[in-house]
């Protein structure tokens, strides 16, 4: 049963920060479970709130460059030119930190994950704190992330003391994640801000392959995002007369079956960013199905479907 309270008490919120309590905070990706990132007390409470290990990174959420700039020894200039472009919003940057960051947050790396989130209610509680937030999504690790207030209190309610309710994430996949080599970006995590923006900006980017075990940056363990039943990916019609009525489907815009009760459709007119906004809400739906499987396809290689597709293979990760 869930305990936290919900709400839109910025001061409520602002004062079980200070106190090293950790709250759930709205962003325009995912709500995040956010903590004092100055803080090893709080960083520790996110680690064992979430059950997530402590070596996969946490990321900071500040409200400007220039509040970043207290947090990393310096913002390159492709870096920069991102910033300026896209912040607020799903991007996150991986800088070389400054020792002010604890170790706990990094994992020991010497850079750290940062970003703007472009959510006006957390933007202002960010203003009012003298202190920057790490804020993972607001799950127990390895589940699907929550793009609701609700979302947060059926599954960390009685863990934590408040939840601040900023409706439903617009973006709805968690910020893409970019690090530099030699001023040259790399993708460490698809997220929702499209490649082919940022290599408007910033020129041709490297994709960087998932880690098994101790990642260079948050969120790049292959199996992620799982809901509990399997979770199979491939072609839905084939899927469909192997697993009949026993699994439920996810599907980008067709209606492959009119005899399931438990289907259903990202974006019914094809539009990506829908797509990305129901992704985990549609998850967690059929999670609940009275069904043994839940069976999927991939999105088009384009835009927010990389993303969705990179999310969709991490949840079938351990079936496939």
């Amino acid at each position: 049963m869930s305990t936290a309270q919900i709400g839109t008490d910025l001061s409520k919120a602002a004062a079980f920060l200070r106190n090293g309590e950790v709250v759930a905070i709205p962003t325009e990706t995912v709500y995040g479970l956010a903590g004092n990132a100055l803080n090893e007390y709080s960083a520790t409470r996110i680690f064992e709130v979430k059950e997530r290990p402590f070596f996969d990174p946490l990321i900071v959420h500040t409200s400007s460059i220039q509040r970043a700039e207290e947090f990393v020894l310096e913002i390159p200039d492709a870096a920069r030119k991102l910033a300026e472009a896209f912040w607020p919003g799903p991007l996150t940057l991986l800088l070389p930190r400054r020792s002010i960051i604890p170790d706990i947050i990094t994992s020991g790396l010497d850079k750290v994950a940062i970003r703007v989130p472009d959510h006006p209610l957390t933007l202002e509680l960010l203003k009012m704190l003298d202190f920057p937030l790490a804020a993972p999504s607001a799950n127990p690790f390895g589940y699907i992330s929550p793009t609701s207030a609700q979302h947060v209190a059926q599954q960390l309610g009685h863990k934590i003391p408040y939840i601040l309710d900023g409706g439903e994430c617009g973006v709805g996949v968690e910020s893409t994640i970019i690090g530099f080599e030699n001023d040259k970006p790399i993708v460490y995590r698809l997220g929702g801000l499209a490649v082919e923006a940022i290599e408007k900006i910033a020129g041709p980017v490297t994709l960087m392959a998932h880690s098994s075990s101790n990642p260079l940056a948050p969120g790049m363990l292959k199996s992620h995002y799982a809901p509990s039943k399997p979770f199979l990916l491939g072609d839905l019609k084939q899927l469909i007369q192997q697993y009949g009525n026993e699994a439920a489907i996810l599907s980008f815009h067709k209606q492959y079956s009119y005899t399931h009760s438990h289907q259903i459709i990202l974006s019914p007119s094809g539009d990506l960013n829908e797509a990305a906004r129901h992704l985990f809400g549609a998850m967690r739906s059929l999670d609940q199905a009275p069904v043994k499987y839940i069976i999927a396809e991939l999105l088009p290689e384009q835009g927010l479907g990389r993303a969705i597709n990179d999310r969709l293979r991490r949840a079938a990760a351990e079936n496939s």
